[in-house]
């Protein structure tokens, strides 16, 4: 009785039906944005032994829900990220632009460094070691640097939608779940795929991109980046669709 006394104050929006839309709208949100963190850990996974990969997965996508959680414990200090602490080229640029920049910059170079390593996998080698011989340890620590960008872009998202925090930590606890189904499913079709690889990789340089020209002050809508990938990926399965059709001719004429 206590316990429902105590709850009851933070989930008084079940009988308000505008919070239920926020709340739909904010998972669908979540579970939209969640598709770039996916995509690196299915690529970043791919490259530990086989026996390790579901293991990664379960967890980074784990300590990355906990991170989250976290998070919005702090949500005060995080809204604060926005404001502006030193101003260069005539933009203010605050923590999370900073943040953001990061973010973008280290996807761009992950990005560069693995579509070199997949069309020359022989040249320069030695530099490579570290990528084919990377550890659990360090795969996890890649997808918490990563997540902490995406978390607390979305988390300031979800601030000027809603702010009821028990809708935000519904939606966070459920769109990573999601995560935690998909990430084994889209992982295994990339490693079977190996243009998926080519073209995951391109979405991760676009997504950098896209982190650090919002972070400069230059907004693009998420809606152009997932139709442009989108269209990609609808591009690559005609493609894929069309070599199966080619193999299967192939193997009749036989």
């Amino acid at each position: 009785m206590q316990l429902v006394e105590f709850l009851a104050p933070h989930f008084h929006f079940v009988s308000d039906p505008t919070a239920w839309v926020a709340l739909l709208t904010l998972v669908v949100l979540e579970v939209v944005l969640g598709i770039d963190n996916l995509i690196f850990i299915s690529i970043l996974t791919n490259k530990l032994p086989e026996a390790q990969r579901a293991r990664a997965r379960r967890l980074g996508i784990s300590a990355a829900l906990i991170m989250r959680l976290v998070l919005l414990a702090t949500i005060s200090i995080i809204v604060q990220l926005t404001a502006p602490v030193f101003t260069a080229f005539g933009h203010g640029f605050s923590w999370r632009d900073l943040i953001l920049i990061a973010g973008g910059l280290f996807l761009v170079w992950k990005a560069t460094k693995e579509i070199h390593h997949t069309v020359d996998p022989q040249d320069h080698q030695d530099t490579m070691v570290g990528t084919l011989q990377m550890s659990l340890a360090g795969a996890i620590f890649q997808i918490l640097l990563l997540d902490l960008v995406f978390s607390i872009d979305s988390i300031i998202t979800a601030v000027g939608m809603t702010d009821e925090i028990a809708i935000m930590y519904i939606a966070v606890i459920v769109a990573v779940s999601v995560m935690m189904l998909a990430a084994t499913p889209l992982a295994n079709f990339i490693a079977k795929n190996p243009s998926i690889v080519m073209l995951a990789l391109g979405f991760l340089l676009m997504i950098g991109m896209t982190l650090i020209a919002d972070g400069m002050g230059y907004h693009v809508p998420k809606g152009y980046i997932y139709a442009a990938m989108g269209f990609s990926a609808l591009v690559e399965g005609l493609n894929m669709l069309a070599r199966h059709r080619k193999k299967q001719r192939s193997g009749e004429g036989h």
